[in-house]
């Protein structure tokens, strides 16, 4: 396979495999890779992942990376936070849930960390199309959630202020029924009262 082949068998790729190039052609020479990568062509991600050099590195571009190389994988916690505009701080990282052990890679375009969940809470999150890939984000109600079942020692109105939470933005968009539905699956008591303490902390903080 010559790098014009490549390139036009995944113009619309934002992130390609070396088993992707395989099923293109099983005898793919590996030793391309290092070539084309020592040419400026291709960049690699970490093992048996790449870009092209000349890639646009959008929002959604991470996404769809932070999907591929550590699968199963759907955007949450800090990261989707942030994307929904729910806290003003920038996040340091792309951060996901994963149904595979906690890992974090660090990269040429920044850390991709993945928090380990069981499979059972492995749910709540919707595919995003983008170019001929997607990515999958969590929802507004199952990142609160992560979040919180991760961080179990956010617990009284301390706690809550110092996230600065977007009020507006958090009333406005939070789905209650589907929150409650994501409580019941989680089945864990504790985290119901914290979150339901976080709610009612939120709907108060200007009374």
């Amino acid at each position: 396979m010559k790098f014009l082949d490549l390139k036009h068998q995944f113009r619309d790729f934002t992130v390609f495999s070396l088993p992707d190039i395989r099923k293109a052609e099983p005898d793919f020479d590996v030793r391309r890779l290092v070539e084309w990568q020592e040419k400026g062509y291709i960049k690699k991600i970490v093992k048996n992942f790449y870009v092209f050099s000349d890639l646009e590195i959008t929002e959604s571009a991470l996404f769809v990376i932070a999907n591929a190389i550590y699968s199963p994988a759907y955007i949450s916690l800090d990261m989707a936070l942030s994307h929904y505009h729910l806290i003003p701080e920038s996040v340091y990282g792309i951060t996901a849930a994963t149904t595979k052990k906690t890992a974090t890679f660090h990269t040429h375009w920044g850390d991709f960390i993945y928090h380990s969940l069981k499979p059972e809470l492995f749910f709540g999150y919707t595919p995003i199309p983008y170019l001929k890939q997607r990515y999958l984000m969590a929802d507004i109600e199952k990142t609160l959630l992560d979040y919180f079942y991760l961080n179990p020692n956010l617990r009284t109105e301390a706690d809550f202020a110092e996230l600065r939470f977007n009020r507006e933005e958090l009333l406005s968009h939070l789905n209650q029924e589907k929150m409650r539905r994501y409580l019941t699956a989680f089945g864990n008591h504790a985290l119901t009262q914290r979150v339901l303490n976080l709610l009612q902390f939120i709907r108060h903080a200007d009374s």
